[in-house]
């Protein structure tokens, strides 16, 4: 079982790791955030963007760290376990026996602290995907894995609704605006509502809850059964990503450069930040992946500085979409969904690129929200597994599927205001994945290390913001970022 949960998978080089770990982060979340630059302001907005994507960076240095101790104590209960079965077997076996054995043992499994310091390797080494929940069942206690459960389903099923609210949105701006009058989609000074018609008696309203009953027939039993996402489908949908991207980038910086730029973006709207804030965070959400993409690195040499490269590229990334797009477009003309914004004729004239960019979302989306509602059913299942214990058939089939798969999609149905609900999503349990969690995670992983190792053995992927100060930090900053959320959600539900 161990082995199982702690295997490494194939094998890449450092900057196909640096390519992984720049396509897991540029995902769902940058598409809304053009929308929440040009309320917030664009001064505001870039220092926001900035000063996260440090603090992102900042703990995940601390997953790494905990990684690599995590790894350390997997590798002293291995030698603890081979020291007693090797005090067993001395009794019976001869000592041509005993030697054979520890030749073979030495070859497969080396001791932590060997002697022998030609070829011996570093305690700290990441070789074994320790995931999150793992990391948390070591250096936790109870309540503390219990909360990391709770945070980690809390994101997931903000995730699913983002999905599921994403898909049938994007299909209902597409396709009510080609039924309509105009044939070309959503036009500069064209506000729809909900209640506006989109077939004949049928409400825009309508179409999207019928998209959504679709979608759901079509994905949702997925949940009551194993899926794996695959190596092909993963090429397919990063290509398509980055033809999106890079087709709307190119149109925006075009419109621009021909003096058809309409967006005046403010200098700063502190209205905006809470939304602005949420979407950040859920941007820069890469933590709870990182043993998945980081173990599978061949060499771990300069880890620290290929991570921080990739923060600062994405940074750039981010920033080149917001900016061409607050100054290609009105602020209240941003749809939350940036890609919709490219269904009018006067920005793309060839009907295939209008409905491509239109419908990116469906496609992607689509082939994630399977692989989500299986990792939350899971962790369910995990949440509630006692030792030794199973499940019930009608338990394990039925109820942790449908617990799964009902709240996000009666979410979606509720509402498919995509900014609020990223930023919800982001300003709460992605405070509490990207900040909290790995805080802890490496505050004790290094008491736990100092005890077990003692003060003389250095951790080599020892994060570089190694102070006990930059825990406290991220811990004030965590909390300030809950108060100033709620104040701000209190205060706007009070003047409306």
């Amino acid at each position: 079982m161990a082995g199982e949960i702690t295997e490494t998978g194939e094998l890449y080089s450092s900057y196909v790791g640096l390519v992984y770990m720049f396509n897991l982060i540029v995902g769902t979340g940058a598409l809304t955030m053009p929308k929440a630059f040009a309320t917030a302001g664009w001064l505001v907005s870039l220092v926001l963007l900035v000063f996260l994507g440090f603090m992102s960076f900042v703990t995940t240095t601390f997953v790494i760290e905990a990684m690599a101790a995590a790894n350390a104590q997997l590798r002293w209960k291995r030698m603890e376990n081979l020291k007693e079965e090797e005090d067993d077997d001395s009794s019976t076996a001869s000592d041509s026996d005993v030697l054979i054995r520890d030749n073979y043992e030495r070859a497969e499994k080396r001791p932590i602290l060997s002697v022998q310091k030609r070829g011996s390797p570093n305690p700290f080494e990441i070789t074994d995907r320790v995931e999150m929940g793992q990391m948390a069942s070591m250096f936790f206690n109870k309540v503390g894995v219990n909360l990391f459960y709770f945070c980690i389903i809390v994101y997931l099923y903000g995730d699913l609704a983002i999905y599921a609210a994403a898909v049938p949105f994007s299909l209902m701006q597409v396709t009510c605006s080609a039924a309509g009058n105009d044939s070309c989609g959503v036009e500069a000074d064209t506000k729809y509502n909900d209640t506006d018609r989109c077939w004949g008696p049928l409400r825009r309203v309508d179409a999207y809850r019928i998209y959504l009953a679709i979608f759901t027939l079509l994905l949702g039993p997925f949940t009551f059964f194993d899926v794996q996402k695959t190596k092909y489908l993963q090429i397919l949908t990063s290509l398509m990503r980055w033809i999106a991207f890079a087709v709307m980038i190119v149109l925006a910086l075009v419109r621009i450069g021909h003096g058809q730029g309409e967006g005046h973006p403010p200098l700063a709207d502190f209205s905006g930040v809470r939304n602005l804030f949420g979407v950040c965070v859920y941007s820069f959400m890469c933590q709870h992946s990182l043993p998945s993409l980081i173990t599978p690195v061949s060499s771990k040499r300069h880890l620290t500085r290929l991570v921080f490269l990739d923060y600062v590229l994405i940074l750039a990334f981010y920033g080149l979409l917001s900016f061409t797009a607050i100054f290609c477009f009105r602020g209240d003309s941003l749809m939350d969904m940036y890609t919709l914004n490219f269904a009018r004729c006067d920005v793309v004239r060839l009907a295939a690129v209008r409905f491509f960019l239109g419908l990116f979302p469906v496609f992607t989306i689509s082939t994630n929200f399977p692989i989500i509602a299986v990792t939350l059913r899971n962790n369910w299942k995990t949440l509630f597994h006692r030792e030794g214990g199973t499940y019930p058939w009608v338990v394990d089939r039925v109820v942790f599927p449908t617990i799964t798969l009902v709240p996000p999609v009666l979410v979606a149905f509720c509402t498919h205001d995509l900014e609020s609900l990223v930023g919800i999503t982001g300003a709460y349990a992605g405070t509490g994945i990207q900040y909290v969690i790995p805080a802890f995670l490496v505050y004790h992983c290094r008491r736990d290390t100092q005890l077990a190792f003692g003060c003389g053995v250095s951790n080599k992927h020892r994060s570089p913001f190694r102070h006990t100060f930059w825990v406290g930090f991220v811990l004030l900053w965590a909390f300030s970022c809950f108060i100033f959320v709620t104040a701000n959600i209190v205060l706007s539900e009070t003047k409306l």
